[in-house]
């Protein structure tokens, strides 16, 4: 709205970055819990029917377009959504750039109308983060006491009937994994230091994420992933797919941005899709050349980077129309992370498949240049 506000009264400050989801896509969850005339389960705001819609995209009975926040398999989301649904958490799981951050998100924004309820996993965090603290001024000045404690997101999700968010599950280390179990499974979090507990109320549930590259850094003991159901999240299997996310992702970033939408940037994504794609696979399109895969992972995630650095450049550097000159310089960078290997493969790669190539003159002169 032109005043700063959602339609839900939120206010969304002009300037931010980047809005929480339950913020920029108010007017959409606004629109469909006015139609949703199916079953809610407590405390959700939108039936589960509804929260894939959101995920996924549609047109509602009255006209209304829902835009796609996960382009893929809608299967995959129901699973997901239903599994929010039943007293078992839900476990993200896929390689880096396959949106489960992003997915686990908009699930948390449509069913309980808050995303922000998030611990972000790392090998320092601690088992406060999961379960509570102390203020510690109040703690010396009052002992244990209601007012000293410090709530975790996961506590105020147990109190409250809301999603609680994890990220980067398996990078926090294992014992700090373990305090999720009592919550999980008896929906209880003990406070001792005080003589009670919180129970949860209905509509409480936890969204983890994982990596799962990350298998054996600290992977999940077998009591806690019995806990979680795992819906694991691919990359996009198909290319118009892919295209599809990098070019909706990359209109949204660059009007935050205020980069102006170049006159056609579609030739330079279906590009980068391709070499990535083709790079990943470790063969070409057509399957009659294989190429070496170098170490990165190369997913739609870099790809909207590359673009979006490229429409950076162009318009600031150049006349506003994005070039193979301008996404050339990200894409090498994102190809090549070691030094020694990934270069090897880069270079084999644009002498043997880009150089001859219809149509990709200008595209590996500009890639010659920055490697």
């Amino acid at each position: 709205m032109s005043d700063g506000t959602t339609t839900t009264g939120a206010l969304v400050a002009p300037d931010r970055l980047r809005p929480h989801a339950e913020e920029a896509y108010a007017d959409e969850l606004v629109a469909l819990a006015a139609v949703d005339d199916r079953p809610r389960p407590p405390r959700w705001r939108l039936s589960p029917r509804a929260v894939v819609t959101y995920l996924v995209g549609g047109t509602l009975r009255d006209g209304t377009e829902i835009s796609a926040k996960y382009i893929g398999s809608r299967r995959l989301m129901e699973v997901a959504v239903a599994t929010l649904a039943t007293d078992r958490a839900l476990l993200l799981l896929g390689v880096p750039g396959t949106a489960k951050s992003w997915v686990s998100e908009h699930l948390a924004a449509a069913v309980s109308g808050r995303s922000t309820l998030l611990i972000q996993g790392t090998s320092g965090t601690p088992e406060e983060a999961i379960r509570y603290g102390w203020n510690y001024a109040r703690l010396l000045a009052e002992g244990p006491t209601p007012a000293a404690l410090v709530p975790s997101p996961v506590m105020t999700a147990m109190e409250t009937g809301g999603i609680a968010r994890i990220e980067e599950l398996t990078r926090i280390p294992s014992d700090v994994q373990d305090a999720l179990i009592t919550v999980l499974s008896e929906k209880t979090l003990p406070v001792p230091e005080l003589g009670q507990e919180v129970q949860a109320v209905k509509g409480f549930n936890v969204i983890a994420t994982a990596n799962d590259r990350d298998r054996g850094v600290n992977d999940l003991s077998s009591a806690l992933r019995r806990r979680f159901n795992t819906v694991v999240l691919p990359l996009p299997a198909d290319v118009e797919d892919e295209i599809r996310i990098v070019t909706t992702r990359v209109a949204e970033l660059a009007g935050s941005l205020e980069l102006p939408e170049p006159p056609s940037a579609e030739e330079e994504i279906r590009r980068v899709v391709t070499v990535f794609r083709e790079l990943r696979a470790g063969v070409t399109a057509d399957g009659r050349t294989a190429v070496k895969s170098p170490t990165a992972t190369l997913s739609a995630a870099e790809a909207i980077s590359v673009i979006t650095s490229g429409l950076a450049l162009a318009t600031h550097f150049g006349d506003g129309t994005l070039t193979a000159g301008d996404v050339a310089a990200g894409l090498v960078g994102a190809v090549v992370k070691d030094p020694v290997s990934d270069r090897v493969a880069w270079i084999e790669y644009l002498e043997v498949v880009v150089r001859n190539r219809p149509g990709w003159a200008e595209f590996y002169s500009a890639c010659r240049e920055v490697t």
